[in-house]
């Protein structure tokens, strides 16, 4: 009898052909207009056969880009390009939704130096550091707080980039409220330290992401509109003082919008920063959480081929996300499923380039 794992089965209203996710993974290809590479679609159709593709965070806006060469969603011609995409993963019988993006205070000027500084919910500058426009790394600047006036701003960004999205082609779209991005810091009270409606109490805090969850489920229907959150990770300088009860609070509310999916990081991944160490004194998410929501859970961080399988037969999650052995096994679903030997990645060929180490990985 086949593993849950290499089943079919439904992500809300989009149905999938295996539990096998391809994560959504900066590749940091696109044109210096955030338009995707002429190489975009020939990638992701080449991973076509994962259960569900989620394509790689993709800003709002200009000034929600906080890396170079990073793709959008917010000009004709990124979606113009994105629209290849979506058709050639639709012509191997694939499945694909866009995340949508807002870095934040994760950003530097040169990257959008008509906009000026980042922006974040509270004045707060996060350690380490960013590439620039030139790919140089500098210090992360002192961002600037939202108005309420911008935020209002805000939420339509994200109305239209929805919009978009539906307009190149995509399956759905997964909000990216992770990672230390802007709708993580709202979130979080080490970066959200605001006073008014949108700060100060948990509820308070969860405000702008389910309001913005409000505005675009009428654009695809609450069936095709995911959701992806990273509890415990500290990447990008994040913590919270209460994340159990900040997180258990927003899982409830997002159980009433009947969402396509929870997307959930565990932080013994999201806590390195991508890196290859597991951190396995990390909490464990799907252990605090999965039992707080009703719906289809996507897990993510650090499984192989042994634990997906545990994961998804006994109920801890509907699908599991592969990130680094997508990139270098374009089969990978086929590779899981017969147990055949994974290839090997290349780290040096992940962040930018061409051809190498995005479309020239062989299938079995």
């Amino acid at each position: 009898m086949a593993e849950k794992l290499f089943t079919a089965g439904h992500l809300g209203d989009i149905p999938i052909r295996n539990r096998v996710v391809m994560a959504p993974l900066t590749r940091m290809r696109a044109n210096d207009a955030g338009v995707p590479s002429d190489l975009a679609p020939t990638y992701y159709a080449q991973r076509a056969s994962a259960g569900l593709i989620i394509a790689e965070a993709t800003q709002i806006c200009e000034l929600g880009k906080g890396y170079p060469a990073t793709p959008g969603i917010h000009t004709a011609e990124q979606v113009s390009a994105w629209k290849k995409v979506t058709d050639a993963v639709h012509a191997e019988g694939g499945k694909i939704v866009l995340q949508l993006w807002h870095v934040g205070r994760i950003s530097h000027s040169s990257l959008h130096p008509e906009q000026g500084l980042p922006v974040a919910p509270s004045a707060i500058k996060p350690q380490g550091q960013v590439y620039t426009a030139s790919w140089a790394l500098a210090d992360y600047e002192t961002p600037r707080a939202l108005s309420l006036d911008e935020i209002a701003t805000l939420k339509l960004t994200y109305l239209t980039a929805a919009k978009n999205a539906k307009a190149a082609g995509f399956d759905g779209i997964e909000l990216h409220a992770a990672n230390g991005y802007l709708l993580d810091q709202f979130l979080q009270d080490g970066s959200n330290q605001r006073q008014d409606q949108y700060g100060g109490s948990i509820e308070n805090r969860c405000r702008l992401v389910l309001e913005i969850l409000q505005e675009i489920i009428p654009v695809w229907g609450s069936g095709r509109v995911g959701i992806r959150l990273s509890p415990y990770g500290t990447f990008n300088d994040m913590r919270d003082s209460q994340a159990v009860d900040l997180f258990s609070y927003l899982i409830d509310q997002l159980n009433s919008l009947q969402l396509a999916y929870l997307h959930l990081i565990e932080p013994r991944a999201s806590s390195a920063g991508g890196n290859d160490d597991l951190n396995e004194a990390a909490p464990n998410v799907s252990q605090l959480f999965r039992k707080l929501y009703q719906g289809a859970v996507i897990l993510a961080g650090g499984f192989d081929r042994g634990s997906a399988i545990e994961a998804v037969k006994h109920g801890q999650a509907d699908a599991i996300a592969f990130g680094r052995f997508f990139i270098s096994n374009p089969d990978l679903p086929k590779r899981l499923e017969i147990n055949a030997a994974l290839h090997p990645y290349d780290r040096a060929t992940f962040y930018g380039g061409a051809a190498k180490g995005y479309t020239d990985y062989v299938t079995l």
